[in-house]
């Protein structure tokens, strides 16, 4: 298995960032590529405060509060809209707030979590799921509902792909009940499984994370390869071989069909199955060719990478031993990882409209974490925000408008990766909300180590959409359980009043925006199929896209997957399970197996 990079070694002395949990620094005068050229100088480095603390700075003394710069304004009595004089009642549905939340600084509060009723796991059945994630982060990369090239799509400067549109769009309009959306309603909604692939067989627990649907093909990784199926027939229409196992991709691809990956130098040979994770490549999907590929260096070793991502015409790497960025054409590198004496490096980036750095400073046991958004072609930080203290990672949930998730103090309990979600002004660097996200109670999940791994949490219309944790339907029987899709305003962080609801015995799970509404996947009771509804996300009415078949046959391979583990990809009419972590396929006595990937659709 793949071995997580060690931790860089820690420094003589923490970096001491200026500003507390929330407060905006100004990015350096003098920036290098990605890493300072002096210790507490540079590209990303924080700076310490002049001495009348100038544009950026906070103006007040520590002690201003908690996560926000400046004086804070007392509430007054006729606080008005957002800061409810009574508490809500106890009877309120479930997914809503029963006490409002104390206000922090000068900003609104932010709803607390829904009251009861998520399904709270066995201390037992815990451990089990620790013990699975961290095989996961091991093993993973962190591409789990990759961009879909059907979604609204947001423009780059040169008008490359930036992955589904996180902004708003038109009212009214068909499919959906939304606007701005590309998927409609087909004249028959009722799928039919159009073809199925077996696993490959592999020497050991392999990742194949990420899935990409092109014009004519639907692409996923194989064997030491790219693979590109028909649409429709499941055929092989070509295969990129590649000089090792795929162990990172970019969920955003460029509007001619540019996909950053990475892969493996070597092969896996019995018995190490994992080797690093060094090369860079950009694939054209179209044609199936590797359009180029490179390794960047640290000292005598080429640097790790965990993951890669897309913004513009920036193919931008992370990992422990810094990042690097290169033009997507051509593969010239704009900057790359120092290779000895930095507090700092950049783990990881977010991209899409806009690059987000995470990058980690100090020692191991006690980092910060800065949010930089950055010049996608010179690496310059245009604005900056330090997390709160207890953050060890952070997760880029969308780049524009900027929202991340964290775990502070690592008190989600529950794997996640999400205690709380930031919603963060690009532009100043300032919080504008912090939105509370109980793991009891909301679904949502991201991969803590990795900067862009989030699923089930959607960004679109100025709003943060989050599924609830299921939990006991309207009947109260056995088997009712269902769940809720709530939204968040990114501007004050409080609960909208219109939900969506799965109905008894159905589970949501968000996929992506498209335009303005919601593509997510019904799980349906054990006699009934999945469905695809598209939801509006003004008024959260949901519309039928496509529903599978309720007989054995089709439903065995469609249950066949885990939905924490697999790639949802919806498009046009047509719905694709697949697998994001293979092995040997199991042997079942009922008949029942495993797929590499199942392809549904509804009458063309």
């Amino acid at each position: 298995m793949t071995q997580p990079p060690p931790p860089p070694p820690p420094p003589n002395q923490p970096p001491d960032p200026q500003g507390g949990f929330g407060a905006p620094t100004p990015p350096p005068q003098e920036s290098g590529y990605g890493h300072p050229q002096q210790p507490g100088s540079g590209y990303g480095y924080p700076q310490q405060p002049p001495a009348d603390q100038g544009y950026g700075y906070p103006q007040q003394p520590p002690t201003a509060p908690y996560g926000y710069p400046g004086q804070p304004q007392p509430p007054q009595p006729d606080q008005g809209y957002g800061h409810p004089t009574q508490p809500q009642q106890p009877q309120a549905p479930y997914g809503y707030p029963t006490q409002p939340q104390p206000q922090y600084g000068a900003y609104p509060p932010v709803p607390p979590p829904a009251p009861g009723g998520g399904k709270k796991l066995s201390a037992q059945l815990q451990i089990v799921i620790a013990a699975a994630v961290a095989v996961a982060l091991i093993v993973g990369f962190g591409i789990w509902y990759a961009n879909s090239d059907g979604s609204e799509e947001a423009k780059g400067p040169d008008g490359t792909t930036q992955g589904p549109a996180t902004g708003g769009g038109d009212t009214g309009g068909k499919g959906g009940g939304g606007g701005g959306g590309k998927e409609k309603v087909p004249a028959n909604t009722q799928a039919k499984v159009a073809y199925k692939i077996d696993i490959p067989k592999v020497p050991d627990v392999t990742d194949v994370s990420g899935s990409w649907i092109t014009d004519k093909a639907f692409v996923k990784p194989g064997l030491d390869s790219l693979v590109a199926y028909d649409l429709d027939k499941g055929g092989v229409l070509w295969t990129l071989p590649l000089t090792g196992q795929m162990c990172g991709a970019s969920r955003h691809v460029s509007a001619d069909g540019k996909l950053p990956i990475l892969f493996e130098a070597t092969k896996r040979v019995a018995p190490r199955y994992f080797q690093p994770c060094t090369q860079v490549g950009v694939v054209d999907l179209n044609t199936g060719k590797l359009v180029w590929s490179d390794a960047v260096s640290v000292g005598d070793d080429k640097a790790r990478l965990s993951e890669v991502t897309l913004s513009g015409t920036t193919v931008a790497a992370g990992g422990t031993d810094g990042g690097a960025a290169f033009d997507l054409a051509s593969g010239n590198p704009r900057w790359k990882p120092k290779d000895e004496g930095d507090r700092c490096y950049d783990l990881g980036y977010g991209g899409g409209p806009a690059l987000v750095a995470v990058r980690k400073c100090g020692t191991y046991d006690n980092p910060s974490v800065l949010i930089q958004n950055l010049d996608p072609v010179s690496g310059k930080p245009l604005s900056q925000f330090k997390m709160p203290a207890g953050v060890k990672y952070a997760s880029v949930v969308s780049s524009k408008p900027l929202v991340v998730a964290a775990d502070v103090g690592e008190s989600a309990g529950d794997g996640s990766g999400i205690s709380d979600f930031f919603s963060i002004d690009e532009t100043t660097g300032k919080l504008k909300a912090k939105i509370t996200a109980d793991a009891e109670q909301y679904a949502a999940r991201c991969r803590t180590t990795q900067v862009e791994s989030c699923t089930q949490a959607l960004v679109g219309n100025g709003k943060l959409y989050v599924p609830t944790e299921e939990h006991e339907g309207s009947t109260g029987e056995y088997g009712s359980e269902t769940n809720e899709i709530i939204a968040f305003d990114l501007a004050t962080g409080r609960m909208a009043p219109e939900k969506a609801d799965a109905g008894d015995q159905y589970t949501f799970v968000p996929m992506r925006m498209d335009g303005a509404n919601i593509i997510a996947y019904k799980e349906a009771p054990y006699d009934k199929g999945g469905r695809i509804v598209s939801v509006d996300g003004a008024t959260m009415k949901e519309t039928l896209l496509l529903e599978n078949p309720a007989d054995k046959t089709s439903q065995n391979p469609e249950r066949s997957f885990s939905l924490n583990g697999a790639d949802l990809r919806y498009q046009d009419g047509r719905f694709f399970l697949s697998d994001n972590l293979i092995s040997k396929p199991r042997e079942s006595s009922t008949g029942s197996r495993d797929y590499l990937l199942v392809s549904f659709a509804v009458p063309r």
